[in-house]
C-alpha cells in the first residue's frame, strides 16, 4: 500500500485552545483521522508543538507532498518524517503535525487490515509481548496548574486495586469520586470548579488537606498515586510550598513522600523533584525505590535519550509515557522498549488538553505497560478513552492488568 493523500485543519481541545487534526488515505482506500492532545504542564525538554494553524499548513503542503507515493510502512514514515524536519526537538515542522500524521498512518493501516487498532500497532512494534488492558491510574482531586494552583501538587489520584474488570474499576472510581464531591462540600471547603481533567478543584489549606479527605473514602479498595508537578514551584535549589508558607529542599521533599507512605496508602509519585534536579532523584530513588513507584514526566519528556540517563545514573524507577512529548509512535514505542528492558514501569498518559480520540486506550493496551493515566470519570475527551477500554474488554481477548505497586 501507498499513501496517497494527507490533510489537516485545526480544531479545539478540551480546554478551548486550537490543536489539529490530520486525515490520510491509503491506496487500498483506508482512510484514517487522528487529533493531537496537548498539555498545560509541559516539561522544557518536550518536543516542540507548532501553532495549530502552521502545523496544520506544514501537513498540507510539506508533508503531504513528500508522503504521496511513499509505502505506508508506519516506523519507515515515522523516520522520513524526522528526518524532514531535521531539528532535535521537531521545531521546524511541529511534533503535533508529525504524530497527527504517525496516529493516522495506524490508524489507516488497521482500518485496512481489518483489525483492532491495538492489534495493529502490537503486531508492528512489539509483537512479542503480550497485549494487556491497563489498570487506570484516575484523577480525582486537582491543584497546581490544573485547577488555578489551589494547592501546589497538581494530581490526586486514585489506582483500584480490587476490582478485577474495567468495568469494576471505573464503577469504584464514580462510587469515590462522589463520595469525595459530598466529603468536600460538607468539610465546607469551596469547590473552585471541575479542573482541567475532570477532578474536583477545592480550595484546600494544604496538599496534605487533599490527601486527608481523598484517603477518607477509599475504604481499602483503591491505593493513592500523586503528580506533584514539582518543576513549577522550584527556584533556587528549592520547593516551594507557597500555600503552606514553607520551602523544602530535595531531601525535605522526600522525607514529605516518606512520611505520607507510613500514614496513607500511598503506592506512586510522579515528578517528585524538578526536571533538572538530578542530584535530588537520585537521592530519592535510592531512599523511595522499594515503596513508591517514582514516575518520570517533565523528568524524561518520553525521550530515550533522558530515559537512558536516568536509568544509567539511578533515578525513579517508572516512565510517563506521552506520544506528543516526542512526536510519534516509533519513538514512543522505543521508550517503552527501553523502559521494560530496565525493569522499570510504563504509565501511558494523556494531557490536560484532550480531544475526543480515543487513540491512547489502544497505544496502552498494546504497550503491555499496565498502567494507564487519562484524568478523571468527567468530561467527554476523558470518558472517550474509558468507553473504549470497556470496548475492547467486551471483546473477551484482553485481560485487566493486576494492581500496580503491592503492598
Amino acid at each position: 500500500m501507498k499513501i496517497q493523500s494527507a490533510h489537516s485543519w485545526p480544531i479545539l481541545d478540551s480546554r478551548g485552545n486550537w490543536t489539529i487534526a490530520v486525515e490520510l488515505t491509503l491506496s487500498g482506500g483506508a482512510k484514517a483521522q487522528a487529533q493531537v492532545p496537548a498539555g498545560a504542564s509541559t516539561g522544557r525538554h518536550e518536543a516542540v508543538a507548532l501553532p495549530a494553524a502552521q502545523a496544520a499548513a506544514n501537513v498540507n503542503v510539506e508533508i503531504a507532498q513528500a508522503l504521496t507515493g511513499r509505502d505506508a510502512d508506519l516506523p519507515t514514515t515515522d523516520r522520513f518524517l524526522i528526518a524532514l524536519d531535521g531539528t532535535h526537538d521537531k521545531s521546524r515542522l511541529g511534533a503535533n503535525a508529525l504524530l497527527g500524521v504517525s496516529c493516522a498512518l495506524a490508524r489507516a493501516l488497521s482500518i485496512a487490515a481489518q483489525q483492532p487498532l491495538w492489534r495493529t500497532l502490537r503486531d508492528i512494534y512489539q509483537p512479542s509481548r503480550p497485549a494487556t488492558l491497563p489498570r487506570p491510574m484516575i484523577n480525582i482531586l486537582s491543584g497546581g496548574l490544573h485547577a488555578g494552583a489551589n494547592i501546589e501538587f497538581q494530581d490526586f489520584l486514585i489506582i483500584p486495586n480490587t476490582a478485577t474488570t474495567m468495568h469494576d474499576v471505573l464503577q469504584t472510581t464514580v462510587d469515590i469520586h462522589r463520595a469525595v464531591g459530598r466529603t468536600l462540600r460538607a468539610q465546607g471547603y469551596v469547590l473552585t470548579g471541575v479542573a482541567d481533567e475532570g477532578g474536583w478543584g477545592p480550595l484546600l489549606p494544604s496538599n496534605e488537606a487533599a490527601m486527608d479527605v481523598l484517603s477518607s473514602q477509599l475504604e481499602g479498595r483503591a491505593d493513592i498515586a500523586i503528580d506533584v508537578a514539582s518543576s513549577h514551584f522550584y527556584e533556587n535549589g528549592q520547593y516551594h510550598l507557597k500555600r503552606e508558607g514553607a520551602s523544602r529542599t530535595a531531601e525535605g521533599m522526600t522525607d514529605l513522600l516518606a512520611s505520607w507512605t507510613e500514614r496513607y496508602p500511598l503506592v506512586s509519585a510522579e515528578d517528585a523533584l524538578a526536571e533538572d534536579d538530578w542530584q535530588g532523584w537520585q537521592t530519592l530513588t535510592a531512599r523511595l525505590k522499594d515503596k513508591l513507584q517514582l514516575v518520570g514526566d517533565d523528568f524524561f519528556t518520553t525521550n530515550l535519550t533522558r530515559v537512558k540517563k536516568g536509568i544509567e545514573t539511578g533515578c525513579a524507577n517508572a516512565v510517563l509515557v506521552k506520544m506528543n512529548q516526542i512526536g510519534t509512535l516509533t519513538e514512543t514505542f522505543e521508550v517503552l522498549e527501553a523502559a521494560h528492558a530496565a525493569g522499570y514501569r510504563c504509565v501511558v498518559s494523556a494531557r490536560s488538553g484532550e480531544t475526543e480520540d480515543s487513540f491512547l486506550a489502544d497505544l496502552a493496551t498494546a504497550s503491555g505497560a499496565g498502567q494507564i493515566k487519562i484524568g478523571s470519570i468527567t468530561r467527554s475527551e476523558r470518558l472517550a478513552k474509558y468507553n473504549r477500554l470497556l470496548e475492547l474488554e467486551r471483546s473477551g481477548d484482553l485481560a485487566l492488568a493486576g494492581p500496580v505497586y503491592g503492598r
